[in-house]
């Protein structure tokens, strides 16, 4: 059975999930935007958590308690930036790896439930329409080798992004 792909507007640190996805930077230091509420919300203990798995590579994927949230575990994961060198091809693969590695992830862990935030959209600065495309194409594809993954949520802050995850799964 395939995953059921869902898009709600709503604040990440919320969601009562198996995991949820944290777009974090590649030294899985404190950061802002989701990276900055999932920590204020699952307490310090995350922070220290994250410092014995630092550093990943872009696109990586690494996995800890979710301590006070309402989600079970936290998947972090660095998208590339926008802004910085590299083609565009090696950015796209990146970014599409970051949706990839963390279902693999949930997968693995026979998780069922997974959320994730517009990776990327954010201070990585990526157009929130092409974010969106790589997103739904990347996650359509990693879902097929993904059994166990039954639930997909992409939570959106803004109505204006949910609108372009809605017209992405048509």
């Amino acid at each position: 059975m395939a995953a059921a792909l869902e898009v709600l507007v709503g604040r990440i640190e919320t969601l009562a999930l198996d995991a949820v996805v944290n777009a974090a930077n590649t030294q899985l230091s404190p950061g802002t935007g989701v990276d900055g509420a999932l920590r204020a919300a699952a307490g310090p203990e995350l922070t220290e958590a994250t410092r014995a798995l630092a550093p990943i590579e872009v696109g990586a994927a690494v996995l800890t308690p979710g301590f006070k949230l309402p989600a079970r575990y936290v998947i972090h994961t660095a998208a590339p930036i926008w802004a910085q060198g590299g083609g565009e091809g090696e950015k796209v693969a990146g970014l599409a790896r970051c949706y990839s590695s963390a279902i693999a992830l949930a997968e693995e862990r026979m998780l069922a439930a997974i959320g994730f935030p517009c990776l990327g959209a954010g201070n990585y600065g990526w157009p929130r329409g092409f974010a969106c495309a790589i997103a739904i194409a990347a996650c359509e594809e990693a879902l097929q080798a993904a059994p166990h993954v039954q639930r997909l949520v992409f939570c959106c802050f803004t109505e204006a992004d949910a609108e372009l995850y809605r017209k992405g799964l048509g």
